[in-house]
């Protein structure tokens, strides 16, 4: 009996520690699918996060590239070079004004078609508002650009093929829109198309040293090539393209008659290639560009051809050698056959047309001598009236020459003021009568921006 009974306990303590370790290894087997579970879910999470952490560097990546290519698009208001007010979040205010007084020792024009040798002081103002709005969200831009001024300086007093005063206007004064224009970036901003109210050299035949009348260079034939018929400030729309970092493709189409009646009918057309370089590891510019003008223009040899077409094209250069030295260089061709009717000199009106153009010069800044905020600068340059014209009258028609040199002293941050001396030799190719002489210009500017 004793035995059976101990049979019966073995039997039983076997059975309970046999359930519980079934009861274990479920648990254990439980425990095993859940500790997999958990991985799982922690894996998936791992990845979830590291696609996250890609989409950011994606989004920053696309962000910086976006500010990047945008600031290329971004046209500097060189007009208004003191720093804009921020009004609201992308809404920039700029406000400046320019104040030239020029003297010369010959005026080779006194406004009633004869010659007078005399000297003359004249003066002339512009004031600037700009007001610019960014939509980042969209890489958009607007642009409103509003002056007035008045003064025409001695430009209405010199008979040039290239005058002296770039900022002049009116001897009215004037309030006018000289720009109004919307900008869009497309294609992850390597493409842009502005439309409006425009500049064409805003765009087209820049430079960095002289494209400014009221920092940099006076005379017109710095500012821009005499031998491109950019029309004013008027309807037109442009588009750029950088397939890469350091290459810029250009394309404008502006009307190139005053006013916005029959806008499509007068037509001028331009496209320009720009290289961004590093030349010893310094930045450079160098462009080439054509254009044609299919507004009315009239043959040389064949007055009854009125309605022909201009075309010309160029290249303006400028590379940084230095920390502090610039240098830059322009050339121009057009069509010497044809000229345009409207196209006259600012004193006594008269018909010209030019073949081709050059100008060279450098800039430096004032590090050197404790002033680095200081700029130095020279030019040269001559301008070639066609062999058409020069028949046609039987004009000299001799190379007019330009040389200016400036010194531009920076104040404060509100306040620049430069010395400007301008000499032109063989003025209108000697063809003024009576008055051949070369012109001696000297001229203060200063330049107010708050």
């Amino acid at each position: 009996m004793r035995i059976i009974v101990f049979l019966i306990g073995i039997c039983f303590f076997a059975n309970v520690c046999f359930a519980q370790d079934l009861s274990v290894r479920d648990e254990i087997n439980q425990l095993k699918e859940r500790i997999a579970a958990l991985e799982k879910k922690v894996s998936n999470q791992d990845k979830y996060i590291a696609t996250q952490e890609s989409t950011v560097k994606t989004q920053q990546q696309t962000i910086s590239d976006y500010e990047m290519r945008l600031s290329q698009f971004e046209e500097k208001l060189k007009r208004v070079p003191g720093e804009p007010i921020k009004l609201m979040e992308g809404l920039e205010l700029g406000v400046g004004g320019t104040f030239i007084a020029q003297g010369t020792n010959n005026v080779n024009y006194d406004g009633d078609g004869q010659t007078l040798k005399k000297d003359r002081t004249d003066g002339s103002y512009s004031a600037d508002v700009t007001l610019a709005k960014e939509f980042k969200e969209i890489g958009g831009k607007a642009f409103l650009h509003l002056e007035a001024g008045q003064g025409a300086g001695l430009e209405n007093n010199l008979t040039l093929y290239s005058n002296v005063n770039r900022d002049a206007g009116d001897s009215e004064a004037r309030v006018e829109v000289t720009e109004l224009w919307y900008e869009q970036g497309l294609f992850k901003d390597r493409v842009a198309i502005t439309f409006g109210k425009l500049d064409p050299t805003a765009y087209f035949d820049q430079s960095e040293v002289a494209n400014d009348e009221t920092t940099q260079f006076l005379g017109r034939i710095f500012r821009n090539s005499p031998t491109v018929e950019f029309p004013d400030n008027n309807a037109g729309i442009r588009l750029a393209y950088l397939p890469v970092e350091w290459l810029e493709l250009g394309y404008g189409m502006f009307n190139a008659k005053s006013g916005w009646d029959k806008i499509g009918d007068n037509l001028f057309n331009i496209g320009q290639v720009s290289f961004r370089t590093k030349l010893l590891g310094q930045p450079g510019n160098y462009r080439m560009y054509g254009w044609s003008n299919n507004a009315y223009h009239t043959e040389w040899s064949d007055p009854e051809k009125s309605k022909e077409t201009a075309y010309g094209f160029g290249l303006s250069f400028d590379q940084k050698v230095t920390d502090i030295v610039t240098l830059f260089a322009r050339y121009g061709w057009q069509d010497p056959k044809v000229y345009n009717p409207e196209i006259t000199t600012a004193a006594g009106g008269y018909n010209y047309s030019l073949v081709q153009s050059w100008s060279t010069g450098f800039q430096i800044e004032g590090k050197p001598w404790g002033r680095e905020n200081d700029v130095l600068a020279f030019a040269v340059g001559q301008v070639f009236p066609s062999k058409d014209y020069k028949d046609y009258y039987g004009y000299l028609a001799k190379p007019e020459g330009h040389l200016e040199a400036y010194y531009n002293i920076h104040l404060n941050k509100y306040l620049s003021i430069s010395q400007d001396f301008q000499y032109i030799w063989n003025p209108f190719g000697k063809d003024i009568t009576g008055d051949t002489s070369p012109i001696f210009v000297g001229g203060m500017r200063a330049q107010v921006d708050f």
